[in-house]
């Protein structure tokens, strides 16, 4: 279904049963297949893309592919096969790629086995027992963006066999039989764009490159891979290439130099001017490259180079003589090399390399920061610069530099600080990975700034350097920016700020989250910008967290809180004064003290008749009148008085308890006073439980003056239910009344 059917290394013998037209690409790679035959392929008659590599392939039926006309690759490299068929290719009109290295055939056969594939563009083939190339094995190619051979051990080469290829962008040849290649550069000088060659130990040719041929050429670049090269050889071949014409590249790539530069320069001046315009050496193998001689007598064939890269390469000076004839040069790469303070001041001596703009001399052994841009600043065209991974360690207040210069990169160069030794001038900047917490320069022409793998904790101010439109601080301390430092940047386009440790707090997040077009200006969004902390959030994209509201402004929930707190509190202490609250759970202390007490005193605790209650508005009356006449009375009662009888320093709910359960009745004398009393209060809660509760006649009412129902507060309702439903004594205002309530009230004291 998905048009893909991957079977590589699953140990296949031989190409599965039930493939379809609905595959495209079919991977049979690694496995142990040894032969292809007619029907194996048969229905896949849509397949673009067929890989056999790294099998077992030494057999495959002539019209094994002759259904695969929409097939576009097909690798057949690294098997057995020991010789190919033209036949196997006959149908296959579509294929652009075709890679047959790696296995054993020694030729391409009798016919041409490419002679139907007229929309081929690479072909890889070759082998280490591919010997012979005769005319008319490339026949039907006309064009090829790539062709790779391994020609290692080419021992046979007819000449023209290549020519019949009208156009090759690149080609690849290995090979070691120096003697075949002044044929194949004969060949190939008109077809080939980019040739290269690897392995080959090239000879003392006398013969012309180019012998016979006539131009234009089109040979523009050749590149040397670990080639072998001799004082000699390497003249002949200076004096060779110079009659291509059209060669403006030349690259040598891990290649060895046998000799000490005792090159034949006098042959070479004499054979006239050379066309190249770039040289690139990297990885080159000199021995005893201290001993190697200053190329005296070049001189005339380096004023039209324009780009020279020698990397890798032990170069540790230029001689003053010959830098003064790079007059056309401008790129010069020195990477990874020797050069050293002292010799540097002879490679970039007065007058030397008078048009170079871009000087790379990053990775050698500069220590001297001062001296390095004295040295430099001899140079008035240089606008580039790269003296990167130098340790210089220090670096100075105040630097001499090329008037001219634009881009500088000091990264990893240990510098502990920034100082106005960098120029005014530039527009390009780069100080990453140098441990840097701070920078300030004022450079008012700047437009990129890199700043990774320092130390810094904030963005750089956006003030002195005004024109900056590209920042990178990756990797630094940095834990936030706000939306002011953020638009201070008013030309900002991209902002490099990723694999920092973020503190994703809530104005960050907030202005992340709201920033318009931010995602466009944040290099790396948003997969490398992610939370240190809060714990909850570590290791959370930016974009994606969201804090809650409590975590954004906790300080203000926390005082919305306490205000609620507050106000809740003020309302329950209105609602509990409305509704008397407070009397209820004092009623509810009462009651659990009085269940803690048993219901009814033994007799003999029981040492008064009765408890009365009443207001000290009342005490008058309660004191002079009626204890009077009931403690004188014959037998007299026994009252108990709280002024009188309550234990002095005992608590004084438990003495009204304590009265109220030693007495067989206890007496209210009511009054408006009564009501308005708070221990009154007390003492008719504890009987409002004890006594009323019971259901007996142990509380006696006086009512000392008229008091209405409705005048009882509500709590009390009992008490007003007693009133409504049960005989109270009251007070009467005349003499004869009052006898009889006297004798009334002692008669329910004895009941």
């Amino acid at each position: 279904a998905s048009q893909l059917c991957s079977c590589s290394s699953i140990g296949l013998d031989s190409i599965p049963l039930g493939l379809t037209a609905k595959i495209t690409v079919l991977n049979l790679a690694h496995n142990r297949i040894k032969r292809i035959q007619s029907q194996d392929l048969q229905q896949a008659v849509n397949l673009r893309a067929l890989l056999l590599q790294s099998n077992k392939i030494s057999s495959i039926d002539e019209d094994s592919f002759q259904s695969l006309e929409k097939l576009e690759l097909l690798d057949l490299s690294n098997n057995s096969l020991a010789h190919l068929s033209p036949l196997w290719f006959g149908h296959l009109f579509s294929l652009q790629h075709l890679y047959l290295q790696g296995n054993s055939y020694r030729d391409l056969g009798q016919s041409s086995p490419f002679s139907s594939l007229r929309n081929l563009s690479s072909l890889h083939l070759g082998n280490p027992q591919f010997s012979v190339i005769r005319q008319g094995d490339f026949e039907g190619i006309d064009f090829l963006q790539k062709l790779w051979i391994d020609g290692s051990n080419l021992s046979q080469y007819e000449q023209g066999s290549l020519k019949s290829i009208k156009q090759i962008n690149h080609m690849i040849i290995n090979l070691r039989n120096s003697n075949i290649f002044s044929d194949l550069v004969r060949d190939l000088v008109h077809s080939v764009t980019w040739l290269e060659v690897t392995e080959i130990k090239l000879p003392v040719e006398q013969k012309s490159l180019v012998e016979n041929s006539t131009r234009p050429f089109r040979v523009q670049k050749l590149t040397f891979k670990e080639a072998l090269f001799t004082d000699q050889t390497i003249s002949r071949t200076i004096v060779s290439l110079k009659e291509i014409t059209s060669l403006k590249e030349l690259e040598g790539i891990n290649c060895v130099l046998e000799g000490k530069g005792r090159w034949n320069t006098k042959e070479i001046a004499r054979s006239g001017q050379s066309f190249v315009e770039t040289v690139t050496i990297i990885k080159a193998t000199i021995q005893n490259f201290h001993l190697f001689f200053d190329l005296e007598g070049m001189e005339s064939q380096i004023n039209k180079l324009k780009r020279l890269t020698i990397t890798s390469s032990n170069v540790f000076m230029v001689p003053c003589k010959l830098a003064r004839h790079f007059s056309s040069l401008l790129y010069l790469d020195f990477h990874d090399n020797l050069l050293v303070n002292k010799r540097l001041d002879e490679t970039i001596c007065e007058r030397s390399w008078p048009s170079l703009q871009t000087l790379n001399l990053s990775q050698n052994s500069l220590k001297s920061l001062e001296q390095t841009a004295k040295y430099i600043s001899r140079l008035p065209k240089l606008n580039n610069l790269d003296i990167s991974q130098n340790n210089f360690d220090e670096i100075p207040d105040v630097c001499e530099w090329p008037k001219l210069l634009k881009y500088l990169n000091l990264s990893s160069t240990q510098i502990p600080k920034v100082t106005n030794c960098i120029p005014r001038t530039l527009e390009v900047l780069d100080v990453s990975g140098n441990n840097l917490k701070e920078f300030g320069l004022q450079l008012p022409l700047l437009k990129e700034l890199y700043l990774s793998r320092n130390q810094l904790k904030t963005l750089p101010g956006a003030a002195p350097i005004p024109n900056l439109v590209s920042l990178s601080v990756r990797r630094n301390k940095l834990n936030s920016f706000s939306k002011e430092e953020f638009e201070s940047f008013r030309r900002m386009e991209l902002l490099d700020a990723g694999d920092n440790n973020f503190i994703c707090s809530c104005e960050f997040l907030s202005f992340i989250h709201r920033e318009a077009g931010i995602a466009q200006v944040l290099v790396g969004w948003p997969d490398r910008y992610v939370c240190d902390s809060p714990l909850a959030v570590r290791g959370a994209q930016v974009g994606a967290v969201h804090l809650s509201l409590m975590e954004c402004h906790r300080s203000l929930v926390v005082s919305l809180i306490c205000v609620l707190v507050f106000l809740v509190i003020l309302l329950l202490v209105a609602v509990g004064y409305k509704y008397h609250v407070v009397w209820y759970l004092r009623m509810t202390w009462a009651w659990l003290q009085a269940k803690r007490k048993p219901k009814r005193a033994p007799p003999k605790d029981v040492c008064y008749d009765a408890f009365v209650s009443y207001s000290e508005n009342d005490s008058e009356w309660v004191e002079n009148t009626m204890v009077r006449e009931l403690e004188q009375a014959c037998p007299p009662f026994r009252l108990c008085l709280h002024k009188r009888d309550f234990v002095p320093g005992k608590w004084i709910v438990d003495n009204i308890i304590d009265s109220i359960e030693k007495s067989r009745k206890t007496l209210f004398v009511l009054s408006e006073h009564f009501v308005q009393s708070e221990w009154c209060k007390y003492e008719l809660d504890f009987s409002h439980f004890r006594l009323f509760d019971e259901n007996n006649d142990a509380a006696i009412l006086v009512l000392l003056e008229p008091i209405q129902s409705k005048a009882i507060p509500k709590r009390f309702c009992k008490l007003r239910k007693i009133m409504n439903t049960k005989t109270y004594l009251e007070w009467p205002a005349g003499e004869e009344q009052q006898q009889v309530f006297w004798e009334n009230l002692k008669g329910a004291l004895k009941s």
